[in-house]
């Protein structure tokens, strides 16, 4: 019996009134680019909506895009919404844009997996979701 080759199934969004959608297309057409299956939910996002999303198309990284500079407070509370919706802990959960390097530790401590700055490469990132995604 062969292996079928499945894709990394990646779903990108914009959470909170954050209104600036370029970095997170740019990023969506990478990871598709290198072969994975790219879900844009949009712009202005509530975590209830993220992670009912999450859960429905069953993928296996979240990416969120924060260039507001909340994401101390939404990130927070999208990963307790994940937690009270049963989203399971194998979902990478990856969040880039605006965020100062004195954040980054914080956001690993409250479960965040991955943190990409403004200016991160978009190779980076597609290497961090293919060493941290297991693959059938």
């Amino acid at each position: 019996m062969t292996q079928r080759n499945v894709p990394i199934k990646v779903m990108v969004a914009k959470i909170g009134l954050d209104g600036h959608d370029r970095g997170v297309k740019v990023i969506s057409r990478a990871l598709r680019d290198a072969g994975m299956e790219v879900l844009y939910l949009g712009m202005r996002l509530t975590d209830e909506a993220i992670a009912k999303a999450a859960q429905d198309e069953d993928v296996d990284v979240v990416g969120i895009s924060i260039l507001s500079g909340a994401h101390m407070r939404l990130m927070p509370r999208l990963i307790d919404t994940f937690k009270a919706q049963g989203i399971p802990d194998d979902v990478l959960l990856i969040v880039g844009g605006t965020i100062p390097e004195q954040d980054v530790e914080p956001l690993h401590e409250i479960g965040v997996a991955g943190v990409f700055p403004v200016g991160s490469l978009t190779e980076t990132m597609v290497e961090f979701i293919r060493g941290r995604v297991r693959q059938p």
